[in-house]
């Protein structure tokens, strides 16, 4: 995992991406999913937001 993102060395998503996840149990292991699952739909809902956003800007410098 470390060659796929060698840009996030040292950043907190690289140190989440680094962490040892063994000594978890299932219970936290599961609560650690759910989170990074929202975490992606609250990501995916700023990327459409973004998206909209330049198409606006786009569609009016168009003109």
């Amino acid at each position: 995992m470390e060659e796929e993102t060698p840009n996030l060395v040292g950043s907190p998503l690289g140190d989440l991406l680094a962490e040892d996840l063994s000594p978890m149990g299932l219970e936290e292991l599961s609560a650690r999913i759910d989170a990074l699952e929202s975490e992606i739909e609250r990501c995916r809902a700023i990327i459409e937001s973004k998206k909209s956003s330049h198409s606006d800007a786009e569609a009016i410098f168009r003109k």
